[in-house]
């Protein structure tokens, strides 16, 4: 018979994480555990709170969850069209059970679970000071990063323009691939203005230049633009097909960005991953500043997309609390080492839980 447990669980950052919304210090998890009296499956449930749809307060998502988890106890297995609505949860059911068959930390082997083959990924870049972040993007580089994503938003938008020149003085496009995200920092009103600015620097590309729910303005920046726009933050709450395909022919951004935790789970960026496709409209995979137990889900789903450009996975090192799981990364190549794999009794003990 099948039973879920649920073990909350508080990250805490090795540095302040800046975006325009706000400075992270901790971050709260839940973590499901499924047990079918002989296997074991872990998945992790890890809402933004002010950013994901399915999170108000952590009291609510608590009891939200222990609803869902009976639900899913009853059914055994089988998942409610309702958790479509709560991105975050089901994509910690959609990995406990996955684990659940396979009863190891490989849930979809490939090469890269097998050691062959890495995946590409960027170096990321918190908001801070002019120096704080030159001194990161300097980290980055020297640990061999070729492809760097810088928030912005927070300071002066002109010392961020000097950044980046700076940037663009010591390496080239060639050299260093370079995105940025304004988590909708801009307004409508200058938005435009400001893309001309950064498109002297040969950007790769713009995430959420303004504010999610404003599909007009965007679709206009997005025909006008002189370098790509990706959407991100405009992907969350956009559910049911019908909707998905009405955001994507009505904005018709460059790139969409999937972070499973907040646009659907993997089911629901599967879907976006078909949709937008079809419609010419490129894409990369994000995580969510989830644990290892979450990063490990989605780096070994995004290695059987065979994704092309860098990834933005390497948030798994963000935290001083954190199951070791075998991610390595490597200059700027996430990988996967077989040996020594951890136990389900492993992740157990560390959240000091008992089945």
């Amino acid at each position: 018979m099948l039973k879920i447990s649920i073990i909350p669980h508080t990250l805490h950052f090795k540095q302040p994480a800046g975006t325009s919304r706000g400075t992270y210090l901790t971050r709260n998890v839940w973590y499901i555990v499924a047990t079918d009296g002989n296997n074991n499956g872990i998945g992790e449930c890890a809402p933004l709170p002010n950013l994901s749809s399915d999170h108000i307060t952590d009291a609510q998502y608590t009891a939200t969850l222990q609803q869902m988890c009976k639900i899913v106890e009853q059914n055994n297995g089988i998942l409610p069209q309702a958790l479509r609505n709560y991105p975050s949860m089901l994509f910690g059911f959609e990995t406990a059970l996955q684990q659940l068959q396979t009863n190891s930390f490989v849930l979809w082997p490939s090469d890269f679970t097998q050691g062959k083959k890495g995946i590409q990924i960027n170096g990321l870049i918190w908001m801070g000071s002019y120096d704080e972040m030159l001194s990161r993007i300097e980290e980055k580089r020297q640990a061999g990063f070729r492809c760097v994503k810088l928030k912005i938003g927070a300071i002066n938008f002109e010392q961020e323009l000097d950044l980046i020149r700076h940037i663009r003085s010591t390496f080239s496009q060639r050299d260093i691939e370079l995105r940025v995200d304004a988590n909708g920092a801009f307004a409508p009103a200058d938005a435009m203005h400001k893309l001309e600015q950064l498109a002297h620097f040969d950007i790769h590309s713009i995430e959420q230049p303004i504010r999610a729910k404003q599909w007009a303005q965007m679709a206009q920046l997005c025909r006008n633009t002189p370098l790509p726009i990706a959407l991100d933050e405009e992907l969350i709450g956009v559910n049911s097909t019908e909707q998905k395909e009405e955001l994507l022919s009505t904005i018709a951004p460059q790139y969409i960005i999937l972070k499973p935790s907040l646009h659907g789970a993997l089911c629901g960026c599967d879907e976006w991953i078909q949709l937008s496709e079809k419609q010419h409209i490129g894409w990369w995979i994000t995580s969510a500043l989830e644990s290892n137990i979450g990063l490990n889900a989605i780096a070994q789903w995004c290695a059987t997309k065979h994704p092309s450009i860098p990834q933005g996975l390497g948030t798994g090192a963000l935290f001083t609390s954190n199951f070791s799981l075998p991610l390595n990364i490597s200059t700027d190549n996430m990988f996967f080492c077989q040996q020594p794999l951890p136990s389900v009794s492993d992740f157990l003990q560390w959240t000091e839980f008992k089945l």
